[in-house]
Parts: structure tokens; C-alpha cells; sequence
């Protein structure tokens, strides 16, 4: 009986091992084909260690899926703002590795110039999707930026603050609480109260000479991908460095410096002013 069980064990572990064996193939270092190895056969000196079959894309596929990963590079694509043999050069190790095989720079180039009339394409009505249904745009003025370090007592100096300001008329006051710290961005007019009430607290930075703009968004904003991103872009091209942003539903608010408030809100006017065209 103990036999014919060490005998079934054996062939069962027999049969297992060459099995995963017909799954596996080998690969020729010479002839760079792909065979089935068999019990006689081996993988030897010849080839490689062996690997699975496994599906690899094109290479426009490839380039495809490699810029759309790169925001900033697809709108230069669409501007006609790069190199194509030069990004080419750039982009060829990566393509590689996707292809599993090597490229030529011709090929990618090819490539690159198939995709950007689909880009060009596909950003203009995302574009003005998203543009076109933007509300209201407001400006704001004469504005501070605090930011304090999260404490046991900050959140009822907030509450003071809220109570001392109810009464006041036209004030701006938001706050923003992350992990660690909180943001404050309040109307000029009250940063001496500010200052007051938190003096106590640990101060991380402050910022004066800001203005904001507010945009109203549309309701379908939830659930359209790339809402801020074409908007934030528009400011980025134009160098336009944003100090803050705050966010609702269907609001948001970006808070820059004096200096640049009047070019950013041209910026966004001229973006919706396009879409509507």
C-alpha cells in the first residue's frame, strides 16, 4: 500500500513539473524566435532564461499612452511648441520598455505626428466644454494670507475671530484646514484683529498684497475630468504663480499676488471669450 502511494506522489509531482515546463518558452539568442521547450530540449547555453508570453503594444499605442501621462507636454504637442525629433530621442527608452523590442527614432517620430492632430482635436473640445459653461468671474482685492500650525486652542480663536467680524460689511474671510496647519485668507481691514486674537498661536508665514479671483463653476463640474487642470494651465503658460487655492462645489477660488491679478483675470476672460466663438 505504501508503495503504490510513493508511487502516485511521484508521478503526480512528475507530471506537474512538466507541465509548467509546456507554459514556459524559451528564447533564442541567436534566431530570436519563440519555441515550446520539451523534455529533450532544454533552455542551455544558447538562451535565455526562460519567460511568458505576454502582449506588447504598438508603438503608436505606446507614444500614445506615454504623453497622455505628461499634461504640460500634450498642450506643447498642440501648441507646436516642440521638437519632435528631439522629444523623439526622449521618449524612445520608454518606448522600449513598452514594446519590448528596440525602436528606431523615425518610428516614434511617425508616430508623434499621427497623434497630435487627434490631440488637437480632442483638447479643443475638452477645452471648450469645460470653458464654455464657466460662470461668473469675481475679483477681489486688498487680501492677507496667514497659515498656523494646528493646535488645541486655534479653533476656538477662529470662532472669536467669526464673532468679532459678524457685524463688519464687505469683509472676506475663509479658512483652510489641512493635516498639519491651517490657512487663513481674510480682507486687509482685519489683520490687525487677526493678529491680536492669534498672536498666541505658532505663525507660520504671512502674506500681504494678495488679490483673488473667483470663478463659478458649472454644476456637471464633479464630474467632468480636467476642470481645474485647463484652467490652471491657461495661468502657467502666462508664469502666473498662484498663492492659494479655495474650493467648494461649485466654486473656486485662486489667490494670487497684486501684481499679476489684472493678466490673470484677462487670461480667464479671453479663455471664455474663445470658447463661446
Amino acid at each position: 500500500m505504501w508503495v503504490v502511494f510513493i508511487f502516485f506522489a511521484t508521478t503526480s509531482r512528475i507530471v506537474k513539473k512538466y507541465i509548467r515546463k509546456q507554459a514556459w518558452v524559451c528564447l533564442s539568442r541567436r534566431k530570436g524566435s519563440l519555441w515550446n521547450s520539451d523534455g529533450e530540449d532544454r533552455c542551455t547555453d544558447d538562451f535565455v532564461e526562460p519567460k511568458k508570453l505576454s502582449y506588447m503594444l504598438t508603438i503608436p499605442n505606446a507614444v500614445e499612452e506615454v504623453i497622455k501621462k505628461k499634461p504640460f507636454l500634450e498642450g506643447a504637442l498642440v501648441e507646436g511648441l516642440v521638437n519632435l525629433s528631439a522629444l523623439a530621442r526622449q521618449l524612445k527608452p520608454d518606448i522600449e520598455k513598452k514594446v519590448g523590442r528596440p525602436v528606431n527614432d523615425s518610428a516614434v517620430i511617425m508616430a508623434l505626428n499621427r497623434l497630435v492632430p487627434r490631440l488637437e482635436l480632442m483638447s479643443a473640445m475638452k477645452f471648450k466644454k469645460v470653458v464654455e459653461n464657466i460662470g461668473d468671474i469675481i475679483v477681489r482685492s486688498n487680501l492677507a494670507d496667514y497659515a498656523f500650525v494646528n493646535s488645541p486652542t486655534l479653533f476656538a480663536k477662529q470662532a472669536r475671530l467669526l464673532e468679532r467680524i459678524s457685524a463688519m460689511k464687505d469683509v472676506f474671510c475663509t479658512f483652510s484646514q489641512g493635516i498639519y496647519e491651517t490657512t487663513f485668507v481674510v480682507s486687509n481691514s482685519i489683520v490687525g484683529l487677526v493678529d491680536e486674537i492669534f498672536t498666541q498661536e505658532s505663525r507660520i508665514a504671512k502674506t500681504e498684497n494678495l488679490s483673488s479671483i473667483t470663478v463659478k463653476l458649472p454644476a456637471e463640474n464633479t464630474v467632468c475630468p480636467g476642470v481645474y487642470y485647463y484652467i490652471f494651465k491657461e495661468l502657467a503658460w502666462d508664469n502666473i504663480n498662484i498663492a492659494e487655492v479655495i474650493s467648494t462645489t461649485n466654486e473656486f477660488t485662486v489667490v494670487i499676488g497684486d501684481a499679476d491679478i489684472h493678466r490673470a483675470f484677462t487670461i480667464l476672460m479671453e479663455a471664455k471669450r474663445q470658447a463661446t466663438l
